[in-house]
């Protein structure tokens, strides 16, 4: 014959006043009344046929009974807590976030989500824009997308895509009334720059093709983000220079063209970058399989 489980709430009333050895503590715990504690302790009492507490004046003890009746009551609200993190967590692993830069996020990523969204319907991807190093436990992010060399420590550095450096030009700007056939040609057109990480662009191409550094600082105008630049010469306001993950879509679908056959190699590239020495969720190796196969058909 099973025994029948005593009050659930007078449980959590033993648990907590016995944590604390307190009726107080135990009520502002758990958002009740202090008479409404003593109530369920004392029907627990009366439930079990045994004495819990030994009340004494101010102070509160355990009797020898509570004393080893408390260690598998602890233990079954420490499951039940447990056992609803669990079940509270299964819909984080169906959430997989991703950091990455602004503007590769707006040019490079989201065009093709929708591929990952038709392939792996069942995985909701949240995009988060930083450019400072993740935290992965602290920023609760599951892979970031950056730029660099792919030597960071602590972390997994999936192999991306190359960079290069090229000017590119909304189509009109070719039938304008401004040549636009050598790179000398660019002195009869607005330069559109980039600030911060790519403010040194137009002069490593600039050096490539064989014209002054100084060329670069005729008069332009300049952005503080690169998908900025890029919609500004989709927009036919100047010449940008492109970076290959920004522009290689509006180059596919007409919206800029490549004046010059002149690219400047850049020795870094985009990674996948996620937690080394952990194992994947499955919705992470998802995502790095998708990402990995889909940049590599893209080449």
């Amino acid at each position: 014959m099973t025994a029948r489980l005593p009050s659930l709430n007078g449980l959590r009333a033993f648990e907590a006043a016995a944590r604390h050895l307190s009726f107080t503590q135990a009520a502002s715990e758990l958002n009740v009344t202090q008479t409404a504690i003593s109530h369920q302790i004392k029907r627990l009492e009366e439930e079990l046929g045994v004495r819990l507490f030994v009340r004494q004046n101010r102070s509160l003890t355990l009797t020898a009974e509570a004393q080893d009746y408390l260690p598998g009551i602890r233990a079954a609200f420490n499951d039940l807590r447990l056992a609803t993190d669990r079940l509270l967590r299964k819909d984080d692993d169906h959430v997989l976030t991703v950091s990455t830069l602004a503007s590769l996020a707006a040019k490079w990523l989201l065009p093709r989500l929708t591929a990952f969204q038709e392939a792996q319907p069942g995985i909701d991807v949240r995009i988060t824009t930083s450019t400072n190093l993740v935290d992965f436990q602290r920023d609760k992010v599951d892979a970031a997308i950056r730029y660099g060399r792919g030597q960071w420590a602590g972390v997994r550095a999936d192999w991306l895509m190359a960079d290069e450096l090229f000017p590119v030009c909304s189509p009109a700007l070719l039938k304008g009334s401004k040549p636009l056939k050598c790179p000398e040609d660019l002195r009869d057109h607005v330069l559109l720059h980039t600030s911060n990480a790519n403010s040194d662009d137009w002069r490593l191409w600039l050096t490539a093709a064989g014209l002054p550094a100084d060329f670069s600082r005729q008069p332009g105008v300049t952005f503080d983000m690169i998908f900025m630049t890029v919609q500004a010469a989709i927009d036919g306001l100047g010449v940008a220079m492109g970076r290959t993950a920004y522009v290689q879509e509006d180059i596919a679908k007409g919206r800029l063209v490549v004046p010059f056959k002149i690219a400047f190699p850049v020795d870094a590239g985009f990674y996948l970058v996620s937690p080394a020495g952990r194992a994947d969720p499955p919705k992470l190796a998802a995502f790095r399989q998708w990402l990995l196969t889909s940049v590599q058909n893209k080449s």
